[in-house]
């Protein structure tokens, strides 16, 4: 069942059980107070803050993937005005390119074609999964990346059309691992690299996020995951590998990370 409608259900539900409970416990209190057990209004109280404590975790899940979408939807509205650029410029590089051919301006020719073929290949290697959701999370990091000076390579092998997973948590995962490599690059002055790959094996999807920043401390591998704790110097981090770690156990999936001098990785292996 999809994740939204299950929310909705799910409040609906909690918000008639709540209801129904206030309204038996205004009966007993106007007709019958005095003559039922006590236990009854505690059980009632109980009852009450349950289902209020209940709506309001839902309420907050909703609204954490509301926000998801939010994202999710403005990456795929980039995406598409990208996507219309280009074809809106295709004819025009054509024409610059053809004439320079024609002047026998060959060096020149090459020289225009590798930004534009650049420009083409990063937004066709980020069409390559069956997720538009993923596609345009990828064309707008590898365009963060370009932005920090970073050589960004996105590597897709499966189309994910069986993952057991929403889009939007997904988009989550990918986006706090590729934004932590992206922030530990900004500490290397130069020659910035950034993989994704994505692939699958007989029973597994497989994402693997690698950079060639600074080291993260052996000591400190192990605490990397819990909540609060961040290898960045600044206040407001530590949530986001928590939340990469708790979307990937909640579906039995793994995740780990190396780290030595020459590269940072992590893994996420999500079952098929």
């Amino acid at each position: 069942m999809n994740i939204k409608k299950t929310v909705k259900a799910l409040l609906i539900i909690n918000g008639l059980q709540f209801i129904a409970a206030i309204l038996l416990w205004l009966v007993i209190g106007t007709h019958v107070l005095g003559r039922v057990n006590p236990a009854v209004y505690l059980t009632i109280g109980i009852l009450l803050l349950s289902s209020l404590l209940t709506l309001l975790g839902l309420y907050a899940a909703s609204r954490f993937q509301d926000d998801s979408y939010r994202e999710s939807m403005k990456n795929l509205e980039n995406l598409n005005l990208k996507l219309r650029a280009q074809r809106h410029d295709y004819l025009n590089h054509l024409q610059v390119i053809y004439g320079l051919l024609q002047l026998g301006e060959y060096e020149d020719a090459r020289e225009y074609m590798e930004p534009v073929f650049r420009d083409i290949s990063r937004v066709t290697k980020a069409m390559k999964t069956s997720q538009p959701a993923v596609n345009a999370l990828l064309q707008a990091k590898m365009e963060s990346a370009e932005k920090n000076g970073i050589d960004m390579v996105v590597e897709v092998g499966t189309p994910l059309k069986e993952i057991p997973l929403e889009p939007w948590e997904l988009c989550k995962i990918l986006a706090n691992l590729i934004d932590n490599a992206i922030t530990a690059l900004g500490e290397r002055e130069k020659d910035r690299k950034l993989t994704v790959e994505i692939r699958q094996e007989k029973e597994m999807y497989i994402f693997r996020i690698c950079n060639n920043g600074p080291a993260i401390p052996a000591d400190r591998q192990p605490l990397i995951f819990h909540q609060g704790f961040s290898t960045k110097r600044e206040e407001g981090h530590g949530t986001g590998l928590t939340i990469v770690s708790e979307i990937v156990k909640d579906i039995r999936g793994t995740i780990s990370l190396t780290s030595d001098e020459k590269e940072t990785c992590f893994e996420v292996r999500l079952p098929r």
